[in-house]
């Protein structure tokens, strides 16, 4: 994990979590990582009939201002799992 200069003040992964619950607000999200670097599991039904680069784009939009910009405090998201509760 390599350090990631960013002017974010906060926890990063509550902003992740904070930012797709506010677009799914069912979801169930787990953020792991750091250094820029982070892991997204986010589990909703609003996935349901969505095929797997739809439900990655509707995650990636919902947290689009934390990953652009200047100095932003997501430099990659290294691993997104999205499904359907069961």
């Amino acid at each position: 994990m390599s350090d990631h200069a960013t002017d974010f003040v906060g926890s990063i992964p509550d902003a992740i979590s904070t930012a797709i619950r506010a677009k799914m607000a069912d979801a169930v999200v787990t953020v792991s990582g750091g250094g820029g670097h982070f892991t997204i599991d986010v589990i909703s039904k609003s996935f349901e009939g969505q095929g797997l680069l739809a439900r990655q784009r509707s995650v990636l939009s919902a947290i689009a201002h934390l990953i652009n910009g200047a100095a932003p405090p997501v430099h990659a998201v290294d691993k997104l799992t999205t499904n359907t509760p069961q």
